[in-house]
């Protein structure tokens, strides 16, 4: 079809700037008369969150490390102490006075060198994700004249003596591609280039052991990896490959004492875990014996190592957990019940520690974190989120499995106040997103409750495309199988009002990013089974871009979505694409955000998504989109900002649903 909107591809086109204004202003026209509501319901938001607060205190090495808030400051203040009880004593980078004078604000790296003294941190102030990394003196506060502008947000790492600092840049397609060496009290134009990955499809990032022994430089592309290692007292070292990049073959590496340990999906859709002796030649695959086999469903998603055990993270049935792997090689599984949650190994910086520490919440139970001792199983409680005027035991939370086109169960995790009849008149949120192998857990939201206090059921969907139930979930909903994703979730939908959780009149569906793209998709396949649809930042114009591998990021992506360029991709895709299925229909309710300096999802593709729906729309439900024109692909970066924003959201679902 000839594509009349294709003019706003050029960013530079002040008619862009023009025609994304006038939209703000018809937004903000369309949500002038709800202005009350949200008010009310930010207002809402802020009377849950406490404030002024401060985080459970880390030890690291001769210092314990803080994070707090305060009221009215919109960004976090970080701080360290000679003690637990004293750890707000020195702050060592306050992000509200980095962000004063800036619209958007994003804080990149902020890492400690080795011997406590100095700090690595960089800032975004655009949200084109190009950070400035600056070096501060944290004895002084000073800081030093290093700064180097225009570096990834892909990791940095510290010699053992604190005097290089590694980073990596981006190239022209906004790839992180380029590791570099500097030395500090030099020129930046000094900095040496150690490794150029000049195939399109890879990123670069980089990081260090947890034993702080050696650096870690990851090239990986969507399914294949190379790992390079630098020890860290040898900062000159060349860097040695593990392995070399083998196709559809992924690995990791850590440091486990006398052992390296390997993740990889070699002979393991679903990943097993490898170890070889560091003074033996692990460059070799016959120096490497099986510590953890493959079982089939059961996805290793991350290993940490300690000095005596390993936290590994994997999940289980659509199920996070952790489990404990000891030098004699017994296990036990941390328990947390049945309720579908959330769980996450947290700040454990110390090597020698018996503790794990970690940090759980599901959609009736805020963040909260715990220690436990890791050979006697003891648990302490060290903090809750605290969450003002909210009575948790008023919300109820359960799994349920939808059934999809061809036979699968579909996991869906629902949450509702006690008092919400379930008998088919809940007005109903379904969120989805399907896609990279994100695994998404349940989570709370203090947010969220302004909808379940009025009446409102809120769904998580869990289709193919993401990794919830294994690697092959994700690889049932990727590529040439990617309309699962879609079919699920819709199977997701009508499951909702067949066992009468929803009402059929009465369902919203929202979703961001490439879940912007799963909304946008199952919107334009049923437009019948949806009264409102939010749609942020949606990657939308799926043919054009992928069609494009000028645009940033295009060719890494191939292997996620396939080639439009040439069949059968070029079918597959235009079968889903949501740009070019927009026909004339009777359309629900839509509200579409996006960024300005977005360098993951073009303003173009909202842009040209909305004028064709708005040319095409046979019905009178509002068509709305609002871009954010000092932000990137996350929105809003202050605190007060981001709930003004989801308050706006909230609004827009309870005047449509």
């Amino acid at each position: 079809m000839f594509d009349h909107y294709a003019w706003m591809r050029d960013l530079d086109d002040p008619e862009l700037l023009g025609y994304l204004q006038a939209e703000n202003a018809t937004a903000e026209a369309w949500f002038e008369p709800h202005s009350d509501t949200i008010e009310t319901i930010f207002e809402e938001i802020r009377s849950r969150v406490q404030e002024t607060d401060m985080s459970t205190p880390v030890e690291f090495g001769p210092w314990w490390y803080v994070t707090s808030t305060t009221e009215a400051k919109s960004y976090p203040i970080h701080h360290r102490g000679p003690s637990a009880e004293e750890a707000k004593q020195m702050i060592l980078l306050d992000e509200n006075v980095e962000a004063e004078g800036h619209e958007y604000f994003d804080l990149g790296a902020f890492d400690l060198s080795m011997n406590h003294h100095l700090v690595a941190w960089s800032m975004d102030t655009t949200g084109e994700e190009h950070y400035t990394l600056r070096l501060r003196d944290l004895t002084t506060g000073a800081e030093l004249p290093d700064v180097i502008p225009d570096v990834a947000n892909a990791g940095v790492a510290w010699s053992a003596d604190g005097a290089w600092l590694f980073y990596v840049t981006l190239d022209a397609q906004q790839r992180p591609s380029r590791v570099w060496r500097h030395q500090l009290g030099t020129d930046v134009d000094e900095d040496i280039c150690i490794l150029e990955e000049t195939d399109e499809r890879f990123f670069i990032g980089i990081g260090t052991t947890r034993s702080e022994s050696w650096i870690v430089l990851q090239a990986g592309s969507r399914t294949s990896a190379e790992v390079r290692l630098i020890p860290t007292n040898d900062p000159t070292a060349e860097p040695v490959i593990v392995f070399e990049r083998q196709k559809d073959v992924e690995y990791s590496v850590d440091h486990w004492g006398d052992l390296f340990i390997l993740q990889t999906n070699e002979n393991a859709v679903d990943f097993r875990v490898l170890t070889s002796p560091v003074d033996g030649d692990w460059t070799q695959p016959n120096a490497w014996s099986e510590l953890i086999p493959h079982v089939p469903g059961r996805r290793i998603t991350g290993v940490e190592p300690f000095a005596d055990h390993l936290v590994i993270h994997e999940w289980v049935d659509a199920q996070p957990r952790l489990r404990l792997l000891f030098r004699d090689r017994s296990e036990r599984t941390v328990d947390l019940g049945a309720e579908p949650h959330d769980v996450e190994p947290t700040a454990n910086p110390m090597w020698t520690s018996d503790i794990v520490r970690f940090g759980t919440q599901s959609m009736t139970t805020p963040a909260t974190l715990y220690d436990e001792g890791v050979s006697t199983s003891e648990r302490t409680l060290l903090r809750r989120i605290p969450t003002p005027n909210v009575d948790l035991a008023k919300y109820r939370a359960r799994r349920l499995w939808a059934t999809g086109h061809d036979g699968t169960r579909i996991p869906l995790d629902v949450v509702h106040h006690v008092d919400t009849p379930l008998d088919g008149s809940a007005p109903t949120v379904l969120y989805g997103y399907g896609a990279y192998e994100a695994s998404i857990p349940p989570w709370f939201s203090v947010a969220r409750i302004s909808l379940l206090d009025r009446g409102f059921v809120w769904a998580l969907a869990h289709p193919r495309g993401g990794g919830e139930l294994g690697r092959q979930w994700y690889l049932d909903g990727k590529l040439l199988k990617k309309s699962n994703t879609f079919d699920d979730m819709i199977a997701c939908a009508e499951h909702l009002v067949e066992s009468q959780v929803a009402h059929s009149d009465r369902l919203a569906l929202r979703g961001g990013s490439a879940g912007g793209l799963l909304v946008g998709a199952c919107m334009t396949k049923r437009p019948d089974l949806f009264a409102s649809v939010v749609a942020e930042v949606p990657f939308v114009d799926v043919v054009t871009t992928m069609s494009d591998p000028t645009l940033p990021l295009t060719i890494t992506e191939w292997e996620e979505w396939g080639d439009p360029r040439s069949e059968p991709y070029a079918s597959c895709i235009e079968e889903y694409s949501p740009y070019d299925n927009t026909v004339d229909a009777d359309y629900p309710a839509i509200y579409v955000t996006a960024g300005l300096n977005d360098p993951r999802v073009s303003v173009h593709e909202p842009a040209k998504w909305v004028a064709r729906l708005r040319e095409l729309s046979d019905g009178i439900a509002p068509i709305v989109m609002r871009t954010e024109l000092g932000a990137g692909h996350g929105g809003p970066t202050g605190r007060y900002d981001a709930w003004r924003d989801e308050a706006r959201t909230l609004a827009f679902l309870l005047a449509t649903v």
